[in-house]
């Protein structure tokens, strides 16, 4: 599907059931959640390993980060609305980035470094951003998530959602490190395009950029909203 269609299918679709699971929260059952947020974020991992279409990786990345989302319903239904709105803004940025560089695979994103580093930059700054590094923004949402965890003694879940985002994290460097670190065997002819007028506005994507990876020193004043 057209990366636009993807856009809207992993943000806006996302936003009328977290809505649902926001209202419903007081009489949700913890058992049931915390099994779904396990196989969901399990699944969104393992699923995201062998893929080399971008589509694809972003696909099971949302469905790990819907566990994420379903598994603090019930302590703090404030913290999935914050971690829906910090995901949808880390996708939105990924997916206009990708779309302004016409890049759905990562063999595109390494000959991206010839045409636009700056993007290349954008992109490998929210792929960590969307797998919880610090001190991006998204290590917010987990980091709070994490520690909600513990305050209402679910030490294990705790852990066991820390060692699933690390799966999510291992595809995103793997895409860091195959991009920047590795040159594709292409020839010499192709490493350098020609640099047409580009017709595609940026206008949101240095401001998506910004909220998607700097709003760490933030929590402070999010902890007490929440």
């Amino acid at each position: 599907i057209p990366l636009s269609s993807g856009m809207i299918l992993l943000t806006w679709q996302k936003i009328a059931p977290t809505a649902l699971l926001y209202q419903i929260s007081p009489s949700l059952n913890m058992e049931i959640l915390i099994t779904l947020a396990i196989l969901s974020t399990m699944l969104g991992g393992w699923g995201g390993l062998n893929q080399t279409h971008l589509r694809k990786i972003l696909a099971y990345s949302s469905i790990a980060h819907m566990g994420w989302t379903m598994i603090i319903a019930l302590i703090n239904p404030n913290l999935t609305i914050l971690s829906l709105v910090i995901y949808i803004m880390t996708t939105l940025t990924l997916f206009m980035t990708l779309n302004f560089s016409s890049t759905t695979k990562i063999k595109s994103i390494s000959n991206l470094w010839n045409k636009s580093t700056p993007m290349t930059m954008i992109i490998f700054l929210t792929l960590l951003s969307l797998g919880g590094l610090p001190p991006l923004t998204g290590f917010m949402p987990k980091w709070l998530i994490l520690q909600e965890l513990i305050i209402n003694n679910n030490p294990i879940m705790a852990i066991m959602m820390a060692l699933s985002a690390l799966l999510n994290l291992f595809f995103y460097m793997r895409i860091i490190y195959v991009t920047s670190l590795t040159m594709f065997p292409i020839n010499n002819n192709s490493k350098h395009h020609w640099l047409y007028t580009q017709t595609k506005t940026t206008n949101m994507i240095p401001t998506l950029t910004i909220i998607s990876s700097m709003l760490l020193p933030l929590t402070p004043i999010t902890t007490i909203m929440t």
